[in-house]
């Protein structure tokens, strides 16, 4: 009877600590996204800027083979935001994307350049087109512009 006891006893533990660590993989698996097995990668990304990190532009990516599509929000702390959607390719680790957003109530577009390998997303710096007076992806720059890997909820 006491050995009938020890067994049982084991057996429960053994299976406690089995599901924890499912329950943990599940969790895991659910708050960082990546590439499932039909090669569709949904990932969320987070770039701090300011003095105190009180400037923040979120991006959602989701790709299926090389087509791209997503969100993305530039949200300073004391200025007008832009919310929009991304729409674009990936080719290698390289996304071009023209992101749509509105400002102040109007629609407007930039064309947007990005560098996404594993949990990293980078982005080439917007500047100001002197001509035109509007922002431009600078093509010319690396891709210094780092998001960190979020939950997407």
């Amino acid at each position: 009877m006491v050995c009938l006891g020890t067994v049982i006893f084991v057996a429960c533990n053994s299976n406690k600590n089995g599901s924890d660590s499912d329950s943990l993989a599940i969790q895991h698996t659910n708050d960082t996204a990546a590439v499932n097995t039909n090669g569709l990668l949904d990932n969320c990304y987070l770039h701090t800027d300011g003095t105190a990190a009180q400037d923040s532009t979120k991006v959602h990516l989701i790709i299926k083979d090389n087509k791209v599509t997503g969100e993305m929000e530039w949200l300073p702390m004391e200025k007008d935001s832009r919310s929009g959607t991304l729409e674009g390719t990936r080719e290698g680790n390289t996304i071009k994307a023209v992101w749509r957003f509105m400002q102040e109530g109007m629609a407007d577009s930039l064309a947007v350049e990005f560098d996404v390998s594993g949990d990293k997303l980078a982005q080439k710096p917007l500047v100001v087109n002197t001509a035109s007076g509007r922002q431009q992806t600078d093509i010319s720059a690396g891709y210094t512009v780092t998001f960190t890997e979020v939950s997407c909820k």
